[in-house]
């Protein structure tokens, strides 16, 4: 018997204790995690972290009730029952709670998704803290010009999870991640600059950790020197990760709940031409490659590729069952939760449809533009209800199709709409990413570039 079918034993046997006219999910998890995080040739922090617990939910005439408690314990589940059924008592009706049916999963048939690797339970401790040290050795060796090495790291997770109801929907799901980084300073006295390297993959053998202190060495060194540019409106080039920053801002306004709040900058606009021609935006946790995959959802029901903008035109809103059902548009599958909350909605693995073109191409094509390796203040800038975008950028100029003067103390500033409008190119280099938002290199027609 494996974790995740132990787990959902345990679920339905909660799932099993409903009365006449109640609803009763359990969600079971069991993750185990660890984080090694060093400096100057020693361990800062070496954390381990095993957690398992169960999280109840009950509906009884249009109340609900939730419950939690972080340990499987039978003794301690029961008392989590009897709390989530005594809290249903007191909830406030709404017509659109419940749970998954059969009605809502007919037909659907879950995705066959491979994201377990059981080499990755089996790594020491003593091996994630040499990686880790040897990261932060190899940055600093790799070029004179590196003065220290802000942080290096490696982190990994076992996760399992488990979902049964008394209508009869169950669902399990295992999953591996682990990823390392290194964030190199670099310093020839015209001033410090950083830059990071990065690998993330579902098994240990499956990280390029020779990549990491490599890449962050060139992009901190190629920093070095920059000074701000005139303010003038010219093409961007967002580098995967800013790109990824930049659709993760994005994303709550494809949130079905911020939607049925008048939160969304996107509410009453499906239909509509909100993107360049060629923008095709999903999420599709159906993608194994992708880091947040998932064959079901919070609410039990199976995952499915989600198209949101198709051709530049906005096709829906991401919805879980209660959203789903309260705005008639039914669910896409993107619940999700933790053990003491009801499902929420939010993405698992959004990102443009890649084009054609490599980072190299693009830059050939972008003419006088700017290269945006980072940016800051990302959450004090945007406003993902107006659409309002302005944040504090580093990079490089780009001309004759390459990368030219280093740039730094400047603002980059559009709008998230006016964003969406203006992508000229989507690189094929996509690139997933921890989290639940991939990045790929990007060119944006034009933006304001506010500096000296």
């Amino acid at each position: 018997m494996t974790g995740g079918e132990e787990l959902l034993e345990i679920a339905q046997k909660i799932a099993g204790t409903a009365r006449p006219g109640e609803q009763v999910e359990a969600y079971v998890i069991r993750t185990q995690e660890a984080d090694v995080e060093v400096f100057g040739g020693e361990v800062e922090s070496l954390t381990t972290a095993g957690v398992e617990g169960i999280g109840v939910r009950i509906v009884a005439d249009h109340r609900q009730g939730i419950a939690w408690a972080g340990s499987l314990d039978p003794a301690v589940v029961d008392e989590a029952l009897r709390d989530a059924r005594d809290n249903a008592k007191y909830g406030a009706p709404d017509e659109w709670y419940g749970v998954a049916t059969a009605d809502d999963v007919d037909g659907v048939v879950p995705p066959d998704l491979d994201l377990w690797r059981d080499s990755l339970g089996a790594v020491p401790a003593d091996e994630k803290v040499r990686i880790a040290l040897e990261l932060e050795r190899a940055t600093k060796a790799l070029d004179p010009r590196i003065r220290n090495v802000e942080s290096a790291g490696y982190g990994d997770s076992l996760a399992e999870a488990a979902l049964a109801n008394s209508c009869g929907v169950e669902a399990c799901t295992r999953r591996t991640t682990c990823s390392a980084a290194s964030v190199a300073l670099a310093d020839d006295g015209s001033g410090t600059q950083s830059g990071y390297g990065f690998a993330a993959g579902r098994a240990l053998d499956e990280l390029d950790l020779e990549a990491i202190p490599r890449d962050a060495v060139e992009r901190a060194c190629r920093l070095l020197g920059a000074q701000p540019v005139p303010t003038r409106r010219i093409p961007v080039v967002l580098d995967p990760l800013v790109t990824r920053s930049f659709v993760g801002v994005l994303s709550s306004a494809f949130n079905g709940e911020s939607m049925l709040k008048g939160r969304s900058l996107f509410a009453g606009r499906v239909g509509e031409l909100v993107g360049a021609p060629h923008v095709q935006l999903l999420d599709d946790p159906t993608d194994a490659r992708a880091m947040g995959a998932s064959p079901f959802d919070g609410d039990g029901i199976p995952t499915r590729r989600n198209q949101l903008v198709e051709n530049g035109v906005l096709r829906g809103f991401l919805h879980n069952l209660y959203t789903g059902r309260r705005s008639g548009e039914g669910t896409t599958a993107s619940a999700v939760r933790g053990l003491g909350s009801t499902p929420g909605v939010g993405v698992r693995a959004m990102r443009l449809e890649p084009g054609a073109l490599t980072p190299d191409e693009i830059l050939a094509r972008a003419g006088e533009a700017l290269y945006v390796q980072s940016v800051s203040g990302l959450h004090s800038g945007t406003n993902p209800i107006s659409g309002d975008f302005s944040v504090g950028a580093e990079g490089l100029m780009v001309r004759n199709g390459a990368l030219a003067e280093p740039v730094r103390e400047v603002t980059i500033a559009s709008t998230l709409q006016r964003m969406l409008l203006d992508l000229v190119e989507v690189g094929a280099d996509l690139t997933f990413l921890p989290g639940s938002i991939a990045g790929m290199t990007v060119l944006l027609g034009e933006m304001t570039v506010s500096g000296a």
